[in-house]
C-alpha cells in the first residue's frame, strides 16, 4: 500500500458521525488517505490546510449547508472535484447543485461499490499546485512570479528587510496587485516557514461567522456547533496569520482582535480558558487604513497595533515593463492548463496589453490571458486579446438606454411592466458586474456589498458568465 503522502485524499464531510467513520475506512481499505469533517466550516478549514483529491459533501447538514459549502469550496479552489451525497427528496436539489460546480452526486443509502467508480474518476486528477500556491524559497522566486522592473525590486528589497523580524506587516495594494505572493514570500523566508501559513479573508466571512472562525468555538457554543473547532489564530500557532483585506472588519471584531493581538491569547466562542497562541501577523487591504481611521472607518488603536512596517504594491500600471514577462508565464502555465499549445503573443497583441491601463491588475492579466489561449490556435492575435478583455474592459455601470424600448412600447410590442423589467435587469447586470470586478471576483465580498445573499448573487453572477 501507498504510504499516506502518496497516496490520493479524500475529505468526507457529513454531520453523521457514522456515516464518516464508515467512509472514511472504506476508502482507506482501497488505498485513498482519508479526513472527515463534521460541517462545512470544519470542511473549509481542512481544505486550507491541505488541498484534498476529492470531496465528498452530504447537501443537508445544519449551520453551512452542502449547497454554500460547495459555493465556498470552488471559491477556495474551483479545480477540487465535489461528489454530492443526496438523502430522499434532495435529488433534485443535487443535480441542481450540479449547475454551481459539482462533479457528480450519490443517493443515500449509498452504494459502496458504485461510489468508488463515482470518486475514483473525481479523483483522477487531483489538485495541482500552481506556481502562486507553492512556497517561496528565495527573494529570486518572488521575482520569478512578478517581474524584474524597478518598481517589483522595491518589493522584495523591503521583503528581504522585513522577513527575518517578528514585525508585524502592512502590505497595502489594488485587488490582484499580489498581496498574496508577497504575503508568502515574508512567511517562507521568515524564521517561521516550518510553520503555517493561514490566510483570511477577513472580507469573506460573515459578521455572524468571524469570530468563531477566527477564534474557533466549543461544542454547544450555537446552534450547529456540533464539536469542538479550532480556529484560525490557533491554526497558525509557531506560524503566520495573514488577514487579508483586514479594512471590511466590523468594529465588534476590530475590538476583538486587538486584544487578541495585545495579549497573545484568545478565547473560544462559548470557552471560559484562555488558549496562548504564538503568530506572526500580516494584515493586508485594499484601501488606504490611514484614510480610513481619519473617516472614522478603522480602529486608529488597531491601526498602531498592525502598521509597524507597510509595503505599499505598485500596479500593474505602474509597471507596465512587467508585462511581457508576465504575459509569458500566464501562457505558459494557461496552455498547462487547457491542454493547449499555444506558442507565443503577436506584438499587435503586446501593444493592446500595453495601452489598457488594467484595474484588476495581474489577476486580470492572467485571466485575460487564458480566454485568449483558449481562442487562439498558434499565436495569440489582437482580436482574440479584444474578445477575451472586452467583458473587463466593458463591465462599468451604464444606465440603459430607454428610448428602444419606449418605441417598442408605442408600437404596443412591450407593457410598461415588461420595459421596467427588461430596465431593471440591464442595471443589475451592469452594477453586479462592476462590483464583481471591485472584489476581484470574490463573490462573497460582492454579495455584502451589494446587501444581498450569497445564493442571490451566485445564480445573478453565472448568467453573466463570473
Amino acid at each position: 500500500m501507498a504510504r499516506l503522502e502518496e497516496r490520493k485524499q479524500i475529505l468526507v464531510v457529513d454531520d453523521e458521525p457514522a456515516v464518516c467513520e464508515m467512509l472514511r475506512g472504506f476508502f482507506e481499505t482501497k488505498g485513498y488517505g482519508a479526513r472527515t469533517a463534521a460541517g462545512g466550516e470544519e470542511a473549509l478549514k481542512l481544505i486550507g490546510q491541505a488541498r484534498p483529491h476529492a470531496v465528498l459533501l452530504d447537501l443537508c447538514m445544519p449551520g453551512l449547508d452542502g449547497l454554500d459549502t460547495l459555493a465556498r469550496i470552488k471559491e477556495l479552489n474551483r479545480r477540487i472535484p465535489v461528489v454530492l451525497m443526496t438523502g430522499q427528496g434532495t435529488v433534485g436539489a443535487a443535480v441542481a447543485a450540479m449547475k454551481l460546480g459539482a462533479e457528480d452526486f450519490v443517493a443515500k443509502p449509498i452504494r459502496l461499490a458504485g461510489l468508488l467508480d463515482i470518486v475514483e474518476r473525481a479523483a483522477a486528477g487531483g489538485p495541482e499546485e500552481s506556481a502562486e500556491q507553492a512556497p517561496l524559497a528565495s527573494l529570486a522566486s518572488l521575482e520569478n512570479l512578478m517581474g524584474s522592473s524597478v518598481a517589483v525590486q522595491k518589493v522584495c528589497g523591503l521583503v528581504a528587510q522585513v522577513a527575518g523580524t517578528s514585525l508585524t506587516v502592512v502590505l497595502h495594494g489594488e485587488t490582484g496587485s499580489g498581496k498574496g505572493l508577497v504575503a508568502r514570500a515574508i512567511h517562507s523566508l521568515s524564521e517561521r516557514a516550518a510553520g503555517r501559513l493561514v490566510r483570511v479573508d477577513c472580507g469573506a466571512i460573515p459578521d455572524t461567522l468571524i469570530e468563531s472562525e477566527l477564534f474557533g468555538h466549543e461544542r454547544g457554543a450555537f446552534t450547529g456547533a456540533v464539536g469542538r473547532n479550532q480556529g484560525y489564530f490557533e491554526l497558525a500557532h509557531q506560524g503566520t496569520l495573514f488577514l487579508d483585506e483586514v479594512g471590511n472588519l466590523s468594529e465588534a471584531m476590530m475590538r476583538k482582535l486587538l486584544c487578541a493581538l495585545e495579549d497573545r491569547h484568545i478565547y473560544r466562542v462559548g470557552g471560559k480558558d484562555p488558549i496562548a497562541v504564538d503568530i506572526r501577523v500580516i494584515a493586508a487591504s485594499n484601501q488606504d487604513l490611514h484614510r480610513l481611521v481619519e473617516r472614522g472607518a478603522f480602529r486608529r488603536d488597531l491601526f498602531h497595533r498592525l502598521n509597524e512596517f507597510v509595503i505599499e504594491l505598485p500596479a500593474l500600471r505602474q509597471r507596465k515593463e512587467d508585462i511581457p514577462f508576465l504575459t509569458e508565464r500566464f501562457l505558459a502555465s494557461a496552455n498547462a492548463e487547457l491542454g493547449r499549445s499555444v506558442q507565443a503573443i503577436s506584438p499587435k497583441a503586446t501593444e493592446i496589453l500595453y495601452d489598457y491601463e488594467w484595474p484588476g491588475n495581474v489577476r486580470e492579466l492572467r485571466n485575460v490571458i487564458k480566454r485568449a489561449v483558449l481562442l487562439a490556435r498558434d499565436v495569440i492575435e489582437p482580436d482574440h486579446v479584444r474578445a477575451a478583455s472586452a467583458r473587463d474592459c466593458g463591465s462599468r455601470p451604464e444606465i440603459p438606454d430607454p428610448k428602444p424600448a419606449i418605441a417598442q412600447v408605442l408600437q404596443g410590442q412591450w407593457s410598461l411592466k415588461d420595459l421596467t423589467r427588461e430596465c431593471v435587469r440591464q442595471v443589475e447586470q451592469s452594477v453586479i458586474a462592476a462590483v464583481l470586478e471591485q472584489t476581484g471576483g470574490n463573490r462573497s465580498k460582492a454579495a455584502r456589498i451589494l446587501n444581498v445573499d450569497y445564493k442571490t448573487l451566485y445564480y445573478k453572477a453565472k448568467e453573466l458568465g463570473h
